[in-house]
């Protein structure tokens, strides 16, 4: 099977080194050259533009980084809607809205292509390990053609639905991450003002019933000052954005979501929106006046 990849930033460059691992004919396309060229000396084929992805691949994967960039590639000049043929299978692996992956899917239907709405989660460290999630919304039949393909990148791979389920979980999933690093900041922030070793806290709380995914990711790079990103607070406050979208749609309350999306965009006014999501607790240790930080990491 020939294979496409759009969008060779810090997850599509890893997840694109999985598939040329397996073995597939990659061709790859990106907005900006100096990533193409990379991969192409790894043995990706490269393209100028989606167009020339779609007609030389079987499966076309997606990895962008926001709604725009998603309506660029699929309906924009030398678009892959545009160049997309009978049978062919057009993938999303972006967090977008259900609304905009059942567009794209009934834009590929109208050419008789198929598509897949098929969000991931691990962040880059499970991409370049190939151990992502992969939540997958669309037809049966056509999840089983395209599953090789995800099986060279994921451990978790799961058809979760028609059309636009899994974009719908993958929104889900970001309301919890961006809930849960903010309360994993506020509780470290709390216990080291009350005089806790923060290093003592993570060891304990990461075994009790308080522990969670981020509260595990976020709190070492806390206590080293480590913020470089790997998911940013930018990228974690555009999710919030489509999370919200959908609920004032489907007329849901989210209160705390609501919070969390504040706590973001606070970090984002004092400069922090690229660095890592764990680089969130800074907001609340200005307010306190104490920095989560082990006691082997000397202060700037």
């Amino acid at each position: 099977m020939r294979v496409g990849f759009i969008g060779l930033g810090k997850m599509g460059r890893p997840m694109t080194r999985r598939l040329l691992g397996a073995g597939f004919v990659v061709t790859v396309h990106n907005r900006s050259r100096a990533a193409v060229d990379e991969l192409v000396k790894e043995g990706a084929h490269p393209a100028a533009s989606p167009a020339e992805v779609a007609r030389a691949a079987d499966i076309v994967l997606t990895c962008l980084t926001n709604t725009r960039s998603v309506e660029e590639v699929y309906f924009g000049p030398d678009g892959l809607i545009e160049a997309v043929r009978p049978g062919q299978i057009l993938v999303d692996h972006g967090t977008v809205s259900p609304t905009t992956s059942r567009r794209c899917a009934e834009a590929a239907r109208a050419r008789g292509a198929d598509f897949l709405d098929a969000p991931v989660s691990g962040g880059p460290a499970g991409a370049q390990a190939g151990t992502l999630t992969i939540m997958v919304g669309g037809n049966e039949a056509t999840f089983e053609r395209a599953r090789p393909v995800f099986e060279a990148m994921g451990k978790n791979v799961r058809l979760v639905g028609p059309t636009g389920a899994g974009s719908t979980i993958k929104l889900a999933n970001q309301l919890l991450v961006g809930i849960h690093a903010a309360a994993a900041a506020e509780a470290m922030v709390l216990g080291v003002k009350a005089g806790a070793d923060p290093s003592v806290m993570l060891d304990i709380l990461r075994t009790s019933f308080g522990s969670s995914a981020m509260l595990t990711r976020n709190v070492p790079m806390m206590l080293e000052r480590n913020f470089t990103a790997g998911t940013s607070i930018n990228v974690v406050l555009k999710d919030l954005g489509l999370i919200d979208e959908l609920s004032d749609e489907l007329n849901v309350r989210l209160l705390l979501g609501g919070i969390a999306r504040q706590i973001f965009r606070e970090a984002r006014a004092l400069g922090m929106g690229d660095d890592d999501m764990a680089g969130l607790v800074r907001v609340l240790e200005r307010e306190a006046g104490i920095e989560v930080r082990s006691a082997s990491v000397p202060h700037a």
